[in-house]
């Protein structure tokens, strides 16, 4: 039995050591070497303060921002708890939250007639998306438009600039980065 239990043993060492900590710090040396942006989780800093990142959404509810997909995650955009609802189209709480979803929307810009997107009334698989599509961005220009005493072209303009196209030209939706919008539009 100690035969065996000590070439065990040894290989558990082993493993453990190069799978929990040899490999880790290689990959996130390199990381920190090739990509140190998204390594250090691709944060935006604006005079010295970091105001978010890029990856992760962030609650704006002020009519002459625009607004992301709504997050499943409790509090709003909490990244320590990612996560979706996993409720179906056809369920009567995802019903229920679309609706007073699409209320929200109307109550913050009733002369808006158009189809809402669907982006904008239901949260993403991880509930912390920070983007939303160029339509659900264009849905939003009159709001902001109005609030903000812009022309609609200018802020149309705006949402084309910070539209970013599919990776390669191949994968991937067309997206707008909500917070790098509304920085631009801060910056104007």
């Amino acid at each position: 039995m100690t035969a065996h239990l000590r070439p065990a043993l040894v290989s558990l060492l082993l493993l453990t050591l190069i799978t929990g900590v040899a490999y880790p710090l290689v990959v996130t040396g390199v990381a920190q070497v090739v990509f140190p942006h998204q390594a250090n989780g691709s944060l935006i800093v604006r005079d010295g303060r970091t105001i978010g990142s890029a990856l992760i959404g962030q609650p704006f509810d002020d009519p002459k921002y625009f607004w992301g997909r709504p997050s499943g995650t409790s509090p709003r955009y909490n990244a320590a708890s990612s996560s979706g609802s996993n409720l179906g189209p056809t369920n009567p709480a995802q019903i229920t939250a679309v609706q007073g979803r699409v209320e929200v929307l109307h109550a913050a810009d009733p002369g808006n007639t158009a189809p809402v997107p669907v982006d904008l009334v239901t949260a993403s698989g991880s509930g912390l998306d920070p983007h939303i599509s160029p339509a659900a961005a264009l849905y939003q220009v009159p709001r902001v438009a109005r609030v903000r005493g812009l022309s609609p072209e200018a802020v149309r303009l705006l949402v084309e600039r910070h539209t970013e196209g599919r990776w390669l030209g191949l994968l991937g939706e067309p997206r707008v980065n909500v917070l790098a919008l509304n920085l631009a539009l801060d910056g104007r």
